[in-house]
């Protein structure tokens, strides 16, 4: 696979994570929490990063994916930072969150959904949307990473 097609592929997978987000919420009506909405900002980077690469040179594409790793471990780090808050292991840094007013700002004095409340998708299995979103991105960071890292087979 070519670094152009590897561009492509890294979009459509954070485009489906985007999709898998959206379809729980519109159509599912599990309310996202302000973490949750948070989390949705790196693979919309990713999605632009993807397809800068599909559109460049092999060199620039593998740059380019490598911000998409980047990337990919930053929504790592939020979703962690969100199962630790579903855990009751720390309190979540966003203010919106703790239902705490920020002076100057258009907040609700309480979250629409806490973010201390898990989210469950599938009935019966205890792992929170936030914790299924840390392995994926996790898991789709070291498939990418992989891919730049390998070494080319000489034809």
């Amino acid at each position: 696979m070519n670094f152009r097609l590897a561009g492509l592929a890294t979009a459509l997978a954070a485009l489906a994570a985007l999709g898998v987000a959206y379809y729980v919420q519109d159509f599912m009506r599990l309310f996202p929490c302000p973490l949750c909405l948070l989390e949705r900002w790196p693979y919309r980077m990713v999605i632009v990063l993807g397809l800068l690469a599909a559109a460049s040179p092999r060199t620039v594409g593998r740059a380019i994916l490598l911000l998409a790793v980047l990337a990919l471990l930053g929504d790592a780090a939020i979703a962690f930072v969100h199962a630790g808050v579903e855990f009751h292991w720390w309190q979540s840094p966003l203010p919106e969150c703790n239902g705490i007013l920020t002076p100057g700002a258009a907040l609700p004095m309480t979250p629409a959904k806490p973010c201390d409340q898990p989210t469950f998708l599938i009935p019966g299995l205890p792992v929170s949307m936030a914790a299924m979103n840390l392995l994926y991105a996790v898991v789709f960071a070291l498939v990418l990473l992989a891919y730049i890292v390998r070494r080319p087979r000489r034809v």
